[in-house]
């Protein structure tokens, strides 16, 4: 897939744009899809998983079902409700067309969501596709991998960087398609004009550091749709000059216009910067 501006060019609140490739694979199990919908505008990611046809198959019903559900969404709920009902019924979809299928049946697949308005933005996750918020050229906010190395990060065992590099990097523990009862991970998030919201599957994060895809992704000397496009080259061109054999990879990048209604909180460093400063000021008066 060619990069593809994923909202209209009358939206002056966000601009967005999504690519998505086959990598080094003989197929593309990964699958993008966005619309404007009556709670906001919403971008899906969706990595498939299983032998056969089930991966490209369960993504591909991941995304379908998450923008029907939101599409369908009544402003009345809130959306963080719909997020989750969204994400459990594609749960379900999938769970039902496995057992439908025995060609099918193991598949499954990872779920990243933003849904943004005027108000906030509402990230949700299942796998390990993330969401990335990037303001300036620092991370704000990162959705954690529900992933084997993860819990050995969480547990102090391993840095981000090792599970990055670890032979079981790709082993996950939670996904759409494997039980019906599903718990999905979501946060409502505030937002000023510039920032940068990230999807990607871990064929894009997964083969560079955090830090090089963070500074790649805060280029604002380019705009997002010539960053998404350099950050898949570089990818895709390092994979082949390995050994050809490298991941899909998928990444979308939204760019806010606005600041959002809901007001960002403050970060532990701009409370200390707010403190020094404003002891620097007291101590001055009576100098």
């Amino acid at each position: 897939m060619d990069i593809t501006q994923l909202n209209t060019n009358a939206d002056k609140h966000i601009v967005a744009f999504g690519e998505s490739r086959i990598g080094g694979r003989s197929e593309n199990q990964d699958s993008i899809g966005a619309a404007h919908t009556p709670l906001g505008f919403l971008v899906t990611v969706c990595d498939g998983m299983g032998g056969g046809p089930g991966g490209k198959t369960a993504s591909t019903i991941a995304v379908q079902e998450i923008l029907t559900a939101i599409r369908e969404g009544h402003k009345e709920e809130s959306r963080a409700n719909t997020v989750i009902k969204a994400i459990r019924r594609a749960n379900m979809a999938i769970i039902e067309a496995a057992g439908a299928e025995p060609s099918l049946k193991g598949m499954g697949s990872t779920a990243t969501v933003l849904l943004i308005n005027e108000q906030s933005a509402i990230i949700a996750h299942v796998g390990d596709s993330r969401v990335y918020q990037l303001r300036g050229r620092h991370k704000v906010f990162r959705t954690f991998d529900h992933s084997m190395v993860f819990e050995l990060v969480s547990q102090g065992v391993l840095t981000e960087e090792q599970a990055r590099l670890s032979a079981q990097s790709n082993i996950i523990t939670r996904a759409l398609g494997i039980k019906p009862d599903l718990e999905v991970d979501i946060t409502e998030v505030a937002y000023l004009r510039g920032d940068r919201f990230m999807l990607t599957t871990d064929g894009i994060h997964g083969t560079m550091p955090e830090k090089e895809l963070i500074k790649l992704a805060s280029n604002h000397s380019a705009a997002p749709g010539a960053v998404v496009d350099d950050i898949a080259t570089r990818v895709d061109n390092a994979g082949r000059l390995c050994d050809g054999h490298h991941d899909n990879l998928t990444i979308a990048i939204v760019e806010t216009q606005t600041n959002s209604i809901l007001k960002p909180t403050m970060t532990p460093r701009t409370k200390l910067i707010i403190t020094l400063l404003a002891t620097i000021a007291a101590v001055s008066i009576f100098l």
